[in-house]
């Protein structure tokens, strides 16, 4: 049994030994890769530097002119704010003096209208009140002219149709 457990050992060690010179032969790859990784990023530095910068410089260029923007925008906004309030306050002046205008014209379309009443009242009281008595007489005299022209006595025809319109 000892010389089997010898065997068994010495099959581990070998084993042992075959897994250590595997993963020294990949640390060697990996070495080699890393080396070559290296170089190319040793190659690209300067590039990624030279981007950096200019990036840097780009973004300081537009935060100056995001800077002068909003300095512009907000001094326009402030004009713009002025002027809008110049013309609230026009406005409201134009308004009111429309509100006085039009009740001005609303004093004067009211005088108008009553003047206008009164005159037709003294038209009516004044001309047609006469023109109807006129109109009243004449038709009294007409009245008065046909019966006296008329003659003697109305027929019996005439007098039973004068009386069957009153009845």
């Amino acid at each position: 049994m000892d010389q089997a457990l010898l065997i068994v050992m010495t099959a581990f060690v070998v084993i042992a030994a075959i897994a250590l010179v595997v993963q020294a032969v990949m640390l060697a790859g990996t070495a080699k890769s890393a080396r070559a990784i290296e170089e190319r990023m040793a190659k690209l530095a300067p590039k990624l530097e030279a981007l950096a910068e200019s990036s840097r410089a780009a973004i300081d260029e537009g935060r100056a002119s995001m800077k002068e923007i909003t300095l512009r925008t907000t001094e326009i906004l402030d004009i713009t704010q002025r002027q809008l309030n110049r013309v609230e306050v026009v406005l409201e002046d134009a308004a009111s003096r429309a509100r006085a205008q039009l009740d001005r014209a609303e004093m004067v379309v009211d005088d108008a209208m009553s003047r206008a009443q009164e005159t037709v009242a003294a038209v009516h009281g004044g001309l047609m009140k006469p023109i109807r008595e006129i109109h009243g007489v004449a038709a009294g005299l007409r009245a008065a002219v046909y019966y006296f022209m008329r003659g003697g006595r109305p027929t019996p025809d005439q007098v039973t149709a004068d009386e069957e319109m009153f009845i």
